[in-house]
């Protein structure tokens, strides 16, 4: 296949042997650009940060785990791009000055997520960084190189990816076929994992489908109804990675724009299943604050920039961040497979560990939520307060009319083999008084709903009581008092 992009502001086309050759390998091993630097491999550490740009705006993403399908029509920035020794950014200025810099390795990383953040305004560097891992522990100085930064103002260079979007150019470089041919001998073909593509005695990958709109990808779907779909590949491409397993047929579905839409109605919100963590944290913000809140600590900037609701859905992790929110707000979820279409309530789509209803070619098109949900809290419990998975989230959602609950949704994640709403609860708090009492008289009820699992992030009990617990928090909320730690700690 053959792909095209802007890289460091120049057209470049690439014929493409394996799809599953991630963009971390290609700019290092093929284009010689070793600026960004590899580490974990996935998608943890932001020592391979760089920076993409496409209709929806600039951000830093994580070149090892972003397969090189998804640049299609879109620009890449790595820090090669961002400045150079005549004229560096102000970024990279700071940190020189600021000795923002230790051993070096993470710095590359750590100078694009500044430089997006800048690019965009970002006076939050703590959270700028937050998926950005110095191994010397020296944020101190970067951090002051950041607030040295923030007041240059943005290079002309910088602002040049997000023009052509702006513009006619953007149809230039989605075409595939236009801008200067890559002739680097074995471009393609340096790196191979055994068991990826061609690494297979030469043997090319199965090729990929890239779909402008939903109607193409489910008419591909009908025809390759066990091929993937690769939305942010955030979780996928760990599997290319990590697991060394080939991507087999596969749809990139990221040009999809039909996918990536918000649509806000006096009954609530339609979010398309490929809209990113990042601008469903925007949608949400206003309306659901909670909500916006832990989609705020879902991972790290980089995989909130890739990352679709769609695909948190669809990949059935019981420890998924969004699906307890989603349940106790009741949303509804919308399939297609072709041309016929069905809903149903999303806790109804899970039937047992990484078992959906979901019919071989049918897909997530969107999600509804309601428009308000001013009793929603959700709480997520895990060792790190950014990137990190959950141990245990809750999500608590009650009506209440004259002091007594008269509806109630709560759900839980890692409860469970999969998202799963507390019924029992939920049965025994309607007409009981929204208090305090209530909650904790009720909350042993949950281990009539959940049987938890022990595992490296929590014994089975750890996860009861602090479930139980979450209760309390959620009643002391709704009463606005201020929570003590220590009340609440299991």
């Amino acid at each position: 296949m053959q792909i095209s992009f802007l890289l460091n502001g120049e057209t470049t086309t690439v014929a493409l042997a394996d799809a599953s050759m991630t963009v971390l390998d290609w700019l290092r091993e093929t284009r010689g650009l070793t600026g960004s630097k590899e580490a974990c491999r996935e998608g943890d550490c932001g020592a391979c940060t760089v920076m993409l740009t496409d209709t929806h705006g600039s951000r830093a993403i994580n070149a090892c785990i972003t397969l090189m399908p998804q640049l299609q029509g879109r620009a890449l920035r790595t820090v090669e791009g961002i400045g150079s020794a005549a004229a560096p950014h102000p970024v990279q200025t700071a940190l020189i000055d600021h000795h923002g810099s230790q051993c070096g390795f993470c710095t590359p990383g750590i100078a694009v997520a500044l430089a997006a953040a800048h690019l965009n305004g970002e006076a939050d560097h703590d959270a700028a960084l937050a998926g950005n891992l110095c191994r010397c522990t020296g944020y101190a100085p970067i951090i002051r190189a950041a607030e040295a930064a923030a007041g240059a103002p943005v290079p002309e260079w910088m602002q040049a990816d997000a023009a052509a979007f702006a513009s006619t150019a953007s149809t230039k470089i989605s075409s595939g076929g236009e801008g200067r041919p890559e002739n680097h001998p074995g471009d393609g073909f340096q790196r191979r994992t055994p068991g990826l593509g061609a690494g297979l005695g030469g043997a090319e990958s199965p090729p990929v489908f890239l779909p402008e709109n939903a109607d193409a990808l489910a008419a591909w779907l009908l025809a390759h109804p066990s091929g993937r779909l690769v939305a942010g590949g955030t979780d996928l491409g760990l599997t290319v990675t990590k697991a060394l397993q080939p991507l087999g047929e596969a749809a990139f579905v990221h040009r999809c724009a039909d996918l990536q839409t918000i649509t806000e109605t006096g009954a609530g919100f339609r979010i398309g299943a490929g809209v990113s963590i990042a601008d469903m944290l925007t949608a949400m913000a206003g309306a659901h604050p909670s909500f916006a809140a832990l989609l705020a600590r879902f991972a790290s900037p980089q995989i909130r920039a890739m990352a679709t609701l769609g695909g948190n859905i669809a990949n059935g992790s019981p420890i998924a961040d969004t699906p307890p929110a989603l349940i106790a707000l009741g949303a509804r979820l919308h399939l297609r497979r072709g041309a016929a279409r069905r809903e149903m309530a999303l806790e109804d789509f899970y039937l047992d560990y990484r078992k959906q209803d979901r019919a071989p070619g049918e897909f997530i098109e969107a999600v509804t939520i309601p428009a308000r949900a001013p009793n929603l809290r959700v709480y997520k419990l895990s060792k790190r307060f950014d990137q990190d998975i959950s141990t245990l989230c809750g999500a608590f959602n009650v009506a209440v009319e004259g002091g007594r609950i008269t509806a109630a949704r709560i759900a839980f994640g890692g409860m469970a083999a999969v998202p799963k709403r507390a019924r029992t609860l939920e049965a025994a708090l309607l007409g009981r008084t929204a208090d305090a009492p209530t909650f904790a008289a009720l909350a042993p009820l949950l281990a009539q709903d959940f049987t938890p699992i022990s595992d490296m992030r929590g014994s089975s009990g750890y996860r009861m009581q602090a479930a139980q617990n979450l209760c309390l928090r959620y009643a002391r909320d709704l009463a606005g008092e201020a929570v003590s730690v220590l009340e609440v700690a299991p």
